[in-house]
């Protein structure tokens, strides 16, 4: 019986020459489409191997055609594709941190699909500066005299150490050694930059004369490092900045604080934990800032450094800044992202991190109300659907102690499916769904999807539903 099965079995050819006249066929590159089919055709024989198929009925044309162009589209999707952020988790790291603004992403496009002035004067037409496109830019939006672009923040963290400080040491906090996610640990970046650590003070407190009798001949810079995604609470005490920069200036030190996830956004007056603009802490004296492009700022992946004309010269002039340049699309994406903010109630409306962290409570509970009533219209029969109060949460190190009030939709599958499997089956939908277990409901946060994403919402949980009841 096994041996006719496997001769009923079509060829990749015959199955080619079946699919050649369907639209989607042209779309796919032809060796792409003839891997799927060898791997459909591998797990037949499996089936029939171990006895999971015994029906030549399940081998006509008509039968496996469905389950085969399935099996065909889905194989063939790119491995790195959109998914639906429904976690609540604004700059989510795991899924691609902050989401362009519209003006942004149209520059994006722009920069991929034509020839560009990259490195090139107009007014002159010579080769002209990379950076001259964004450094008028920030240099408006921070009062900083000089700017820098680089590929990361802590690409930034390591060009300025090893153009300030190499062979040198460098002053920092014992409480400010962080790690952050990735493993990237300050005393490491540090390390590798050819600079020499030199930690004062203690875990919890550390003082002004911490740093000033560490100070000798061979120190190069006093360093400051935002905590990012953690917080030491209770006995403490820290060195302000314009104490430490009063502290430089009188040893001719340079100060350089790396913010971490850097912002131009007062998010104090609305009620979220006070952070420091990088304005603020460029008027509050620092000589070099570093900061994110990505996190709060709601741009491009990038590492930002303002600062001192003589430090971000020397910067500049470092042979690694090459080796950490930022590319044409992400220097579109940051001019479109920076000239937002010049209107900062523009910024707060047209940049999705902004307009996410920035959303009312009582409008995420309209819209969650809205979601709701779509998938129950959709599939009220498959699930029960509820509203449910709950947080959200900045992410990307930002804001750790803060709770941002939302309302959830909470969902049960009716019948058949429990909770976790549902939340795995959403990972395998077109776009996959992300979302999270609370209070024995799968959760969908309404703060980090876009309205004209609720529809792709309603068709990720019914193809989820689908597929776990086949």
């Amino acid at each position: 019986m096994a041996d006719n099965l496997y001769r009923l079995l079509p060829s990749v050819d015959q199955i080619l020459g079946s699919l050649e006249s369907e639209d989607w066929f042209s779309t796919l590159p032809r060796p792409l489409v003839r891997d799927q089919a060898n791997q459909y055709l591998d797990r037949l024989r499996e089936e029939i191997r171990q006895g999971a198929l015994t029906d030549p009925n399940e081998l006509a044309w008509e039968r496996l055609h469905p389950s085969l162009r399935a099996f065909i589209l889905s194989g063939a999707r790119p491995h790195f594709r959109r998914a639906l952020n429904a976690t609540g988790v604004v700059i989510h790291t795991n899924l691609g941190r902050s989401i362009l603004a519209k003006e942004a992403a149209a520059a994006v496009s722009e920069a991929c699909a034509h020839y560009s002035n990259l490195e090139f004067d107009l007014e002159t037409g010579e080769r002209g500066s990379r950076y001259s496109h964004v450094e008028g830019l920030l240099c408006s939006l921070t009062g900083a005299e000089a700017a820098l672009v680089v590929n990361n923040n802590a690409g930034a963290v390591f060009l300025i150490l090893d153009a300030l400080a190499k062979g040198k040491e460098v002053l920092v906090s014992r409480g400010q050694l962080v790690e952050i996610g990735g493993s990237f640990r300050i005393p490491d970046v540090m390390a590798g930059s050819g600079a020499r650590l030199v930690e004062v003070g203690t875990t919890n407190r550390t003082h002004l004369r911490d740093y000033e009798t560490a100070i000798t001949s061979e120190t190069a810079a006093l360093m400051k490092v935002h905590a990012s995604n953690f917080r030491i609470t209770g006995f403490t005490c820290e060195v302000g900045l314009k104490d430490l920069v009063e502290l430089g200036s009188r040893y001719g030190l340079p100060v350089i604080e790396d913010l971490g996830s850097g912002n131009f956004y007062n998010f104090g007056a609305l009620g979220l934990a006070y952070e420091p603009t990088v304005r603020e802490t460029v008027e509050a004296g620092a000589d070099v800032v570093s900061f994110s492009g990505d996190k709060v700022l709601g741009g491009p992946q990038a590492g930002i450094i303002v600062g001192k004309k003589t430090h971000i010269d020397r910067i500049k002039a470092n042979p690694l800044n090459r080796a950490l340049r930022i590319d044409k699309m992400t220097l579109a994406a940051l001019e479109a992202t920076l000239r937002l903010y010049l209107d900062p109630d523009q910024a707060r409306k047209k940049i999705p991190t902004l307009a996410m962290l920035t959303a009312r409570p009582r409008e995420l509970k309209k819209r969650a109300g809205r979601l709701r009533q779509r998938i129950k219209k959709h599939l009220g029969a498959r699930l029960q659907a509820g509203l449910l109060p709950g947080v959200s949460r900045a992410g990307g190190g930002s804001f750790p102690e803060r709770a941002l009030e939302t309302t959830l939709v909470a969902l049960r599958p009716a019948f058949g499916t429990s909770v976790d499997d549902l939340k795995k089956a959403l990972l395998a939908t077109d776009p996959p769904l992300v979302g999270r277990i609370e209070e024995g409901a799968f959760c969908l946060d309404p703060r980090t999807l876009m309205d004209e994403e609720f529809p792709l919402v309603v068709s990720a949980l019914g193809q989820a539903l689908e597929n776990e009841n086949k």
